[in-house]
């Protein structure tokens, strides 16, 4: 007999404790309230189609994540196929309306997210090896790349001390 028990994903728990965290990843990588909500909407109508594949809260959180990434990876190919205008990532993103996330949002896509998913959403190396499904070398490597890519961004910004 099996003791293993049964998880039941409930979307409308997953929408109230992961909604900031889809919005605000779907924000930084779009630069725009407009586009980070259509990538919000497609994420979570996403879950609902897919949430039997879900299994367990842990799953739920990377899988909410990585979808987010894809969505906005596949809203940056459509919109680039359309347009030849540069979308605007100057934005102020709240809370973080500082020097060092405009900083951040202008870093290329892979150092963005694996920064973006660090520090604003304190997941570990292995965590985000496993959302971006990337080797924890890999996430160390874009980690130490992306930070010293801020560091030359940020040089002689007053108050960094780099």
């Amino acid at each position: 007999m099996s003791n293993t028990v049964s998880y039941t994903p409930d979307v409308n728990a997953a929408v109230t404790q992961h909604a900031d965290t889809v919005y605000k990843i779907a924000l930084a990588r779009t630069g725009n309230q407009n586009d980070a909500n259509d990538v919000f909407q497609e994420v979570f109508l996403r879950l609902v189609m897919h949430v039997d594949k879900i299994s367990s809260d842990e799953h739920m959180k990377h899988w909410l994540i990585r979808v987010t990434i894809n969505c906005c990876n596949k809203h940056f190919k459509l919109w680039r196929s359309h347009t030849t205008d540069i979308p605007d990532l100057s934005v102020p993103f709240e809370p973080e309306e500082d020097d060092i996330y405009q900083a951040v949002l202008k870093l290329p896509p892979k150092y963005c997210n694996v920064i973006h998913l660090f520090y604003y959403e304190q997941l570990s190396i292995k965590e985000i090896s496993e959302v971006l499904k990337l080797k924890e070398t890999a996430v160390k490597s874009q980690l130490s790349r992306g930070r010293d890519k801020l560091r030359e961004m940020l040089k002689g910004a007053s108050g960094y001390g780099f």
